[in-house]
């Protein structure tokens, strides 16, 4: 019955989007890839916002419901029907109304995401977009279990690029040579960012940035183009993430040929969303980086080798929870990490039953250091909240599934504003266990 409910619920918004966007016209930026979409869209949106009228996918709004009620600018009804009867009639007044009882949107920045097969397919099916942004697939992204292999999986992402217009543009990491090859799709003309030689907005130098205190507090790195090197900073965040994130959003200002600084400018201190590898201060003077939202193979690597680039006087403890739907791939995946977690952490914390082969990992590359074992988060915060010491650096992340959140807010600082700066703090979020 709730999946009957819910097909109805789908075709009526998307029908009602394809009818908002008929009328209003706004530009649409689509985001697509395994790693780094939500990322890049708010780095997107940041750079667009300050000179238009826009709006962007909340949280990670990129299902089948999730980009008409973007459209629309309506809620998650979760598992509330009279919301999302709601819903539909404000996208029905929004289409109707003869005024227009608020200004849309000029631009509208959405994530595109695939969990199974023809997911992709059902969205080219009725988008229309001026630019294509396709971030990072990796070897083993998320979701892959449900493909039946990896060039499966890129053909389904790909087919995001047959949404553009005539005259859209295709925006590509040119590092993912899945992604870099789907030139090879399209007419339409290609920007590619990257650290590969060759890139049109070529990243150089990232490193990270120290306050006077020599206490890690965010990203420096340089962009050039056409001849050109900007430096490029980035406050409260760590990881190469997010200047893939702002490398993407500098190849759209450059194809739409806005100005590169005041893009630049509006980087520094961009809204960059809760569990995304965001710096937070911890109990006992501590550093956590907060990498919650999500968990794959390539994204955890990144995460524990930017661990390993920061100094500090404390200890660098890593705190893994299982990566999910990694299908055939689960325990080959795991045990790598655990030896990349042996050598850029002191101390390592698995959580899950799949986390185990973490451990396995960093045993057989010999790691000395301490390791703990926990069945989920509740008892892995538990620990850490008794465990961590004055300078230490503590990295979080894992599957979502994994509610690796609790373990940061066992340690984090600043409780009374836990809502705004933890990931997945919604109600119906609270409720599960």
């Amino acid at each position: 019955m709730k999946t009957t409910f819910k097909k109805i619920i789908a075709y009526i918004l998307k029908t009602e989007s394809r009818l908002v966007l008929w009328k209003y016209k706004p530009k649409i930026i689509a985001i697509t890839g395994s790693i780094g979409k939500t990322s890049t869209k708010d780095a997107v949106y940041a750079v667009l916002s300050g000179i238009s009228y826009v709006r962007k996918s909340e949280k990670s709004f990129n299902s089948e419901i999730g980009l008409p009620l973007t459209i629309l600018g309506c809620p998650n009804g979760w598992n509330n029907p009279f919301t999302w009867l709601e819903n539909i009639f404000k996208g029905l007044w929004l289409f109707l109304s003869p005024f227009g009882p608020h200004k849309y949107p000029e631009w509208l920045v959405l994530e595109a995401g695939v969990g199974k097969p023809d997911d992709m397919r059902d969205t080219a099916a009725w988008l229309k977009t001026d630019a294509v942004i396709i971030t990072t697939i990796g070897e083993t992204p998320a979701h892959i279990e449900f493909f039946n292999s990896h060039k499966h999986l890129v053909e389904e992402k790909s087919l995001l690029i047959k949404t553009l217009k005539k005259d859209g543009f295709l925006i590509l990491n040119t590092d993912d040579e899945s992604v870099c090859q789907m030139k090879n799709k399209t007419k339409n003309v290609a920007v590619t960012y990257g650290f590969k030689e060759g890139a049109d907005i070529l990243g150089s130098g990232d490193s990270i940035l120290y306050n006077d205190k020599n206490e890690p507090e965010g990203i420096i790195f340089r962009a050039d183009e056409g001849g050109n090197s900007l430096p490029v900073t980035i406050e409260g965040v760590f990881g190469r993430n997010h200047v893939y994130a702002s490398l993407a959003a500098l190849a759209l200002v450059s194809a739409l040929k806005f100005n590169m600084l005041d893009a630049i400018s509006a980087l520094k201190n961009y809204d960059v969303p809760p569990g995304r590898m965001r710096l937070l201060n911890g109990i006992n003077d501590s550093l956590i980086i907060d990498d919650t939202y999500n968990s794959s193979p390539f994204a955890c690597e990144s995460a524990l080798k930017t661990l390993g680039e920061i100094k500090c006087t404390g200890r660098k403890i890593a705190i893994l929870g299982d990566m999910l739907e990694l299908g055939k791939h689960t325990t080959e995946a795991h045990k790598n990490i655990g030896k990349i977690a042996k050598e850029n952490a002191d101390i390592l914390v698995v959580v899950g039953p799949r986390a185990k082969a973490i451990k396995e990992g960093a045993l057989e590359m010999g790691m000395g250091g301490e390791i703990f074992e926990f069945l989920n988060s509740f008892e892995a915060g538990n620990f850490i909240k008794t465990f961590v010491q004055k300078k230490d650096i503590v990295l979080v992340k894992g599957s979502q599934g994994m509610r690796m959140e609790r373990v940061v807010e066992a340690i984090l600082l600043d409780q009374k504003n836990k809502n705004k700066l933890l990931v997945r703090q919604d109600a119906e979020w609270l409720k599960k266990k």
